[in-house]
């Protein structure tokens, strides 16, 4: 045990990486639903590594919290400014009103309980499940007029209240929204019957909606048939054909044909007459395929006519004449001929697809289809989002280094220099650079693997340090606060929810759908908006989720410079 002990000591980078196997690992055991989350549980076995007192360079984290931060930007930026345009203005006041009660909340309960700076950051970032304030105001302390040794003790404090006011920032958000907010609204069935009806307006389950387009996921097929004189095929063109099947509400599609006369396999135009014989391949939805069988004709499995080139391909949404235009719209599109529409993503949250949702500047739209139609479609739409493993690192190194620049400029506020500090210069740089990447997507790409070890592995590099950093005093420092945090952890998380319910509901006229999405995306809580979905049973409320996470998650972080000001 001696030499594993002096081994971590002289080799830090491999207690950073136990850390990390470890807190991942408790992190993913539940009891129920709950669990700790990646977050807690490497943090908590950082605490436990360090009380071997291993030192590891401030540098590490610093590398890692930068990276984390600008994917943090980079996901929402598109989301971010689209919200400072008029429509989307009623949502950002909203995230940007509950985000400041999400600030004086904490900071009023810190000063009735007597906390320091460290530990009123602390609660902050716990209660409102933010752990980038921990690094943001870390920065900020040490730019204060204080000893080395008293910012020493108020950094060492934020891991202790935020492990503590954590678990019910996480588990009470998910079940205030799903199961009390509700209430506030007049109980659980009253705002499930609300969300239907805005389901049938967006044309969900109305059949004279393009019926097409009534899941977020559309399972399209493509079958072959043999038509015989007796089929509804035979006499009628291409164009015929589709369009009676469209008027039954069965939006099928003729890609392939083999001529009866010379057994010749094309893609057939759409003044070519079916003829008796000839050999076609439907595509569309595997319902609507499976109600016309019968007057089609005879089904048959044909390894050549079958084996054609289909597209599943991410589009970003760019250009003009799509932005502003719903599904529906969409649809009717002639390059749009034999093309669904798969799924919508905003901001990384998966959108219901429903016909009257509306396409947004930097939405990607999952197509499927023949690849002569496919090419034709994307040159409309927008920009094809080609699967690759590469990341454009000239532009994610040139962003963090413009953000840190940037936030290392600083001002003096009562004769103290304050700045957003390296790390809020990333975040808003990968704000920018993130909007920039929507508008021309040519450059800037980050797959989302990557995208996924910046936000995930950066933050918890940054917090297996804090951890390890903090372990040594994390006992007295836990003893110094007591449980009666826990029990403030709990006013932090719920006065702030439920007044966004309230404000939400009463000053801004919400839905209740977006009542709760955009309740839980202020908070940047997805946990709970996944709680909610599966409460009203309905996808709904991620429509109210985009704009306010991008706000939430910009001012919460920036929370952690301001809450640094307002206790010194």
């Amino acid at each position: 045990m001696n030499w594993l002990h002096h081994t971590f000591q002289e080799y830090p980078e491999l207690a950073v990486f136990l850390t990390l196997a470890s807190g991942y690992f408790i992190g993913s055991l539940r009891i129920g639903k709950f669990s700790l989350g990646s977050v807690t549980g490497v943090l908590l076995m950082g605490v436990l590594v360090g009380q071997m007192d291993i030192q590891v360079s401030a540098n590490v984290k610093s590398v890692f919290f930068l990276m984390f931060l600008f994917a943090v930007g980079y996901s929402v930026g598109p989301q971010f400014f689209r919200g400072l345009k008029k429509d989307g203005l009623p949502q950002v006041l909203f995230a940007a009103l509950m985000c400041v009660v999400c600030l004086v909340a904490p900071w009023l309960l810190s000063l009735m309980a007597g906390y320091n700076v460290g530990q009123a950051a602390g609660l902050i970032a716990g209660s409102q499940t933010i752990s980038a304030v921990m690094g943001v105001a870390a920065d900020t302390i040490n730019q204060v007029n204080l000893t080395p040794d008293q910012k020493q003790l108020m950094i060492n404090a934020m891991p202790v209240c935020y492990a503590v006011t954590y678990i019910f920032g996480t588990a009470g958000s998910a079940w205030l929204l799903s199961s009390i907010a509700p209430m506030m609204m007049g109980g659980i069935e009253k705002v499930r019957a609300a969300c239907k009806e805005l389901e049938k307006t967006m044309g969900a389950g109305d059949p004279t909606q393009d019926p097409g387009m009534r899941s977020a996921f559309i399972s399209v097929t493509f079958r072959a048939y043999q038509i015989d004189s007796t089929s509804i095929a035979a006499g009628k063109t291409v164009q015929q054909l589709e369009a009676e099947l469209i008027a039954r509400d069965h939006r099928l599609f003729v890609e392939r044909i083999r001529q009866a006369k010379d057994k010749k396999i094309m893609a057939p135009d759409a003044d070519y007459v079916i003829q008796a014989g000839d050999e076609m391949v439907l595509s569309g939805r595997r319902e609507f395929i499976l109600g016309e069988e019968q007057g089609i004709g005879k089904e048959i499995v044909d390894i050549d006519l079958l084996n054609f080139p289909v597209e599943n391909v991410m589009v970003f949404v760019i250009n003009k004449e799509v932005i502003g235009k719903t599904v529906k719209e969409l649809r009717t599109m002639d390059y749009m001929h034999g093309i669904p529409v798969q799924s919508i993503r905003r901001a990384g949250i998966s959108l219901p697809v429903y016909p009257e949702a509306v396409l947004e500047r930097g939405d990607n739209i999952q197509l499927v289809g023949y690849k002569r139609e496919m090419d034709k479609a994307v040159s409309h739409i927008g920009y094809a989002d080609i699967p690759t493993d590469k990341t454009d690192m000239i532009f994610v190194g040139l962003g963090i280094v413009l953000g840190g620049l940037i936030g290392a400029m600083s001002i003096r506020v009562g004769g103290v220099p304050l700045s957003l500090s390296t790390s809020g210069g990333a975040l808003i740089m990968g704000l920018v650079f993130g909007w920039l990447r929507s508008r021309h997507p040519a450059f800037g790409r980050i797959p989302e693997p990557a995208l996924w070890v910046m936000n995930n592995v950066g933050l918890n590099t940054f917090i297996a340090v804090v951890g390890i950093t903090a372990g040594p005093s994390f006992v007295a420092g836990f003893k110094e606060v007591g449980w009666g945090l826990f029990l403030v952890g709990i006013a932090a998380t719920s006065i702030p929810l439920l007044a966004g319910v309230l404000m939400a509901r009463y000053i801004f006229k919400f839905h209740p759908a977006l009542v709760l999405g955009c309740t839980a995306g202020a908070r940047t809580t997805t946990a709970a908006l996944s709680a909610i979905q599966e409460e009203v049973q309905s996808n709904l409320p991620s429509l109210g989720y985009t704009i306010t996470y991008a706000v939430g998650n910009t001012l919460l972080i920036i929370w952690g410079v301001v809450i640094v000001i307002l206790m010194t």
